[in-house]
């Protein structure tokens, strides 16, 4: 068997982890941190519109393009502050997931 290609997601790893720039072990983990509150974050953002499209609007102020716009803005800072206090438990999940990836076999 040493006749044959090795397959092309091993080749591609062994190029990813010679053409990777050689980061100190904390910018990983502080990068994929960064990355699964960003993940959460927008996970919380998307369950909340879904959770937020059902409520009507009142006729005098509410509805239009204005009120779509301020709502969503608003659902996204909802996501962002729930994800940076704790969140659901997708942001461990994602980062450890990431680390896990990340590691030299």
């Amino acid at each position: 068997m040493s006749g044959l290609p090795a397959p092309v997601g091993a080749a591609t790893d062994a190029f990813a982890r010679r053409s990777a720039p050689m980061l100190p072990k904390g910018a990983d983990e502080a990068a994929a941190r960064k990355a699964g509150r960003d993940f959460e974050a927008f996970f919380v953002t998307q369950m909340l519109e879904h959770m937020f499209k059902g409520i009507p609007t009142d006729g005098f102020f509410g509805g239009g393009q204005a009120e779509g716009i301020y709502r969503s803005l608003l659902l996204q800072n909802y996501g962002q502050a729930i994800s940076e206090r704790g969140g659901i438990g997708i942001a461990d999940m994602v980062t450890r997931e990431m680390l896990k990836h990340q590691e030299v076999k």
